[in-house]
């Protein structure tokens, strides 16, 4: 059997609101409950289950690979909610896409200051 990434946590003070955030900004399906948790199901298998922490909420960071259309797509619904984003992980320039590795990446935060990258190719590939 190989190994691979079935589910990780991801702490937030609402739960529900975060699981939407996520959902709609990637483009995903509608968060269902499972127990405790709000969960997301991203495209490779692997969700994100999303559980109730009171806070403060320490920033952890989640990176998503996906195709060029979906970073078009992506992009548009971050500009459209009037979003700060990044071409960092510091978020030292403001507004801005990378090009790393022939590709293209952007950061931004979550509700609880997560933060979520999105690139189209794998770095140092």
């Amino acid at each position: 059997m190989s190994i691979a990434l079935n589910h990780t946590i991801v702490h937030a003070t609402d739960p529900k609101r975060s699981a939407v955030f996520f959902s709609e900004i990637l483009g995903l399906g509608s968060p269902t409950p499972y127990g405790p948790f709000v969960v997301v199901q991203v495209d490779n298998d692997v969700s994100l289950d999303f559980m109730a922490d009171r806070g403060p909420v320490r920033s952890q960071h989640y990176a998503f690979l996906v195709g060029e259309q979906e970073f078009d797509d992506i992009l548009a619904r971050i500009r459209s909610r009037d979003l700060d984003y990044w071409a960092d992980p510091s978020h030292r320039t403001r507004g801005e896409i990378n090009t790393r590795d022939g590709g293209r990446g952007v950061y931004w935060e979550d509700p609880d200051g997560h933060n979520l990258e999105i690139i189209t190719k794998p770095y140092g590939g």
